[in-house]
C-alpha cells in the first residue's frame, strides 16, 4: 500500500490518536489502521475493546500505544462492568483508556458515585501497567459549563490522566469553547484531548491552540497531510 508522505506533518501527528471505532470494522480494516498509525508516527491507536489484543500484537516494541474505550459510548454500565472491561484491555495488552463518565450520575449531582466510577476504572487501568493513561470523556456537548467543571475536578480527584471532549456519538463534538474551559479547570495537572469532528489540521491546531495536548480523529492521515 502506498502512503502520502509528502508534507506530513509529523510533530502534530505524535500527539493524534488514531481513531477506528466503527463496528462494522473488520480484521483487515484494523490491521491498515495500524500499519498506518506505524507509518505516520501517531501517538495511538484507538480501538473497540475486543481488537485490543490484535493491535498489540502488531503494535508490540513500537512508540504506537494501544488506546481502547470503556463503557462506551454510554457511560451507564455499572462500575463493575467497566472495570472487569478495563481488566480484559489490560490484560490484552491496552495502553490508554478512554472511558466515558456517566453523565445521568453528574446530572444529578451524584459526584461521589461518579468518582468512585471512574477511580475504580483508573485503579484497574494502572493495576495492569503503571504507566497506563486514563482518559474521562464527558461529553461536552451535553453539559453546562458547570457540569464541565465539576467533571474535570471530579476526574482529577479519582485520579485520570486526561479529560476528553467527547466520544464521537453524542450530540456534538468537540469546539474550541469547550477545550479551552477545560484547559482552565484542570490547568497543568492533568491533560486534555480534544475528540469528536476534527477533520482537518486547521481544526486541529485550533484544538492545541486552545489548550489540547492530544487530538483524536478519524480522519488522522488527512489532518497531518493537509
Amino acid at each position: 500500500m502506498k502512503y502520502n508522505m509528502h508534507g506530513i506533518d509529523k510533530r502534530l501527528a505524535t500527539i493524534i490518536d488514531h481513531t477506528l471505532l466503527k463496528p462494522e470494522a473488520g480484521e483487515r480494516d484494523i490491521l491498515t489502521h495500524c500499519e498506518e498509525a506505524l507509518v505516520y508516527g501517531f501517538a495511538s491507536v484507538c480501538v473497540q475493546p475486543s481488537w485490543v489484543r490484535l493491535c498489540s500484537s502488531m503494535l508490540r516494541s513500537s512508540p504506537v500505544a494501544v488506546c481502547t474505550v470503556i463503557g462506551f459510548p454510554l457511560g451507564v454500565n455499572r462500575t463493575d462492568t467497566k472495570v472487569k472491561e478495563t481488566e480484559f484491555a489490560a490484560a490484552d495488552g491496552a495502553d490508554e483508556f478512554d472511558v466515558v463518565l456517566h453523565q445521568g450520575r453528574l446530572k444529578d449531582l451524584d459526584h461521589a458515585y461518579v468518582e468512585h466510577d471512574l477511580a475504580m476504572v483508573v485503579r484497574a487501568a494502572h493495576a495492569g501497567t503503571e504507566s497506563a493513561l486514563v482518559k474521562v470523556i464527558l461529553e461536552t456537548a451535553s453539559l453546562t459549563d458547570e457540569q464541565i467543571a465539576d467533571a474535570c475536578r471530579i476526574a482529577i480527584d479519582a485520579g485520570a490522566d486526561f479529560v476528553k471532549t467527547s466520544t464521537g456519538y453524542g450530540p456534538g463534538g468537540a469546539t474550541v469553547i469547550a477545550v479551552r474551559l477545560m484547559r482552565q479547570c484542570v490547568g497543568p495537572r492533568i491533560g486534555v484531548k480534544a475528540s469528536g469532528g476534527i477533520r482537518t489540521c486547521r481544526d486541529a491546531l485550533s484544538m492545541v491552540e486552545a489548550g489540547a495536548d492530544r487530538i483524536g480523529s478519524s480522519s488522522a492521515i488527512a489532518i497531518v497531510t493537509q
